[in-house]
């Protein structure tokens, strides 16, 4: 059997999608899966209009050409018409609960639209348990199509070196977006003299607005804001941090803190959605919204380094397997040969 994989999200600075494009679809050829990656390299993956001629016309279009059995949506939309059968991967319903400031033709196309359209896929497969659940209050469809297959981490954050800098950085991957919360992080810094933030990830307007919460802080000078940067400086970053944070008030899966666990970096989380269930009592869960809980926890942690080394240690062990791209890929193996 031959399944067409739709790997446009993993096209130039992929983000968290295509991270899990990429590293699936190397899984299932390591296994032995015949695989057909479809994209248009000539289409930018993050103009609307591009992703919606992608989606709709070119992406049925090249998979039926393609010769495969199946196609596996792995971005969270699928084709209104598709004359082959097909799974779809939802990471979340964000659109549905969280983008309220984007454009209101965005929150159609990704919300109700594409969540009507998983009623015709042979099988829903969702990051998390909180994913699930979300889904199934969003669309009425019978709760054993949908399954949840832990995404991997890839092998080059398993086998980071640490070497923590003597300088306290606080690493904050991920898109600087409202639902990411970053602002909870700047009101902290105040009561952490010293302590630097550093963001990594694609900018939208929402980076303005920290960087005003930042000067009225009066941290300014702590909070950078790099942007998308290159996967060897993101490598260095998770290594020599003193800690990751991921505040998000929403992740359906939230790759940043399981990149962290896989790291051997200390790591904060949020207490929202799917977080608490992605790092499994390895890392403490913080109120999303409480400043002063956020302070409290990342100075605990710095000071005490060694025990949040070694706590950070014994969850890497537990991590890697948990989110290991081989047994993400064998389960979809069989989802796969039960749907075609």
């Amino acid at each position: 059997m031959s399944v067409a994989l739709d790997m446009q999200l993993a096209l130039g600075t992929a983000t968290g999608i295509g991270e899990y494009a990429r590293g699936l679809a190397g899984a299932l050829q390591a296994q032995g899966e015949s695989i057909v990656e479809l994209c248009e390299p000539r289409l930018d993956p993050w103009r609307f209009d591009r992703r919606v001629l992608w989606d709709q016309i070119l992406l049925p279009r090249a998979a039926r050409a393609s010769g495969a059995q199946l196609l596996h949506c792995l971005s969270g939309t699928m084709p209104l018409r598709l004359r082959m059968p097909a799974i779809v991967t939802v990471h979340d319903v964000a659109w549905l609960k969280v983008q309220r400031h984007t454009r209101a033709y965005a929150r159609y196309y990704f919300g109700a639209f594409s969540v009507a359209r998983y009623r015709a896929a042979r099988a829903i497969v969702v990051d998390s348990a909180f994913s699930r659940d979300e889904l199934l209050n969003a669309i009425d469809v019978p709760q054993e199509r949908v399954h949840v297959v832990y995404p991997g981490v890839a092998q080059d954050f398993c086998s980071i070196v640490r070497a923590p800098s003597e300088e306290p950085l606080i690493l904050v991957p991920g898109t600087v977006e409202r639902r990411k919360n970053l602002e909870v992080l700047i009101r902290a810094l105040p009561a952490l003299p010293g302590v630097r933030l550093v963001s990594v990830g694609p900018f939208t307007p929402y980076r303005e607005e920290c960087e005003r919460f930042a000067r009225d802080a009066g941290v300014a000078d702590r909070v950078e804001f790099r942007g998308y940067v290159p996967r060897s400086e993101l490598l260095q970053l998770y290594a020599r941090c003193a800690l990751v944070a991921v505040p998000s008030r929403y992740e359906g899966f939230g790759y940043a803190a399981a990149q962290a666990l896989c790291a051997g970096a200390p790591l904060i989380v949020s207490d929202r959605a799917s977080l608490p269930e992605v790092v499994n009592g390895a890392a403490p869960a913080i109120c999303a919204d409480d400043d002063s809980a956020w302070a409290g926890e990342i100075g605990k942690l710095l000071q005490n380094a060694a025990e949040s080394r070694s706590r950070a240690d014994a969850a890497r062990q537990v991590a890697t397997k948990r989110y290991a791209w081989h047994t993400a890929a064998a389960r979809m193996r069989e989802l796969y040969a039960a749907g075609t």
